[in-house]
């Protein structure tokens, strides 16, 4: 089986399972191996790595092998980003197994029994000063989070909109763009720079749980923090699309 040769050491993968109705995306390094890549899927899908068999499907989900050499890369495979992963669960469990909270008998108890009992989680917090009951600790913690929020505010107001960038984020390439959208937003506190990424490299259009910030073609748009954006001549790269 012959390397895929696709230079990016970080892939993006829809990972799905028998076990779950959901689909996952998530980034791994090409450099793992399939059994280090099923520990990691462990997390994600609920199954014993053990109890796993994988098959690879292209981007429009097509079949295209199995993965069931636990001492090859994840590399060696033909893995592009939004390939799919599916995880054939071989332990026994069911679709949902886990999801189904009607099933769980539950125990309730007022606030204030709870307050008054010297055996719960509150109790043993509140005595050790732990948690958001360390004023000082919280006073701090809130200090700093107004600090954060102030220097992502300046780089914020540092970006215009129609600029071109360069987005840098730890662990991953960087990525040439144009800036779109500029603020607050919905999804997440703070502020963020919507960007529209020269190659399909993002995660979404512009819109984020049916709220639309700006507008692109899918999977060419992202939202990254202030302090991840350079603003400055960066030309789109010519990748020789007009030449005969």
């Amino acid at each position: 089986m012959g390397v895929s040769g696709i230079s990016d050491p970080v892939v993006t993968l829809r990972i799905t399972s028998t076990i779950s109705p959901f689909e996952t995306e998530k980034r791994f390094m090409r450099s793992i191996t399939i059994a280090e890549f099923k520990g990691k899927l462990e997390i994600i899908v609920g199954s014993p790595a053990s109890c796993m068999n994988l098959a690879l499907f292209s981007t429009d989900d097509k079949f295209l092998q199995k993965m069931d050499d636990n001492d090859a890369l994840l590399g060696s495979y033909h893995v592009d980003n939004y390939c799919k992963i599916h995880v054939t669960d071989t332990s026994g469990q069911q679709v949902d197994e886990y999801n189904d909270v009607s099933k769980v008998q539950k125990v309730e108890i007022s606030d204030d029994a709870y307050e008054k009992r010297t055996d719960s989680a509150r109790s043993f917090m509140k005595t050790r000063k732990l948690g958001h009951f360390n004023e000082e600790d919280m006073a701090k913690k809130k200090a700093e989070l107004a600090a954060q929020t102030e220097e992502q505010k300046a780089a914020a107001d540092a970006i215009s909109v129609g600029s071109r960038c360069k987005v840098q984020v730890v662990g991953q390439p960087s990525k040439l763009g144009t800036v779109m959208y500029v603020g607050t937003t919905l999804f997440k506190p703070g502020y963020w720079v919507g960007v529209k990424y020269d190659e399909p490299l993002g995660k979404n259009n512009g819109t984020v749980d049916g709220k639309q910030y700006f507008e692109c073609e899918n999977k060419y748009g992202a939202f990254v923090k202030p302090l991840n954006v350079t603003v400055g001549d960066f030309p789109e790269e010519d990748y020789g699309l007009d030449e005969m």
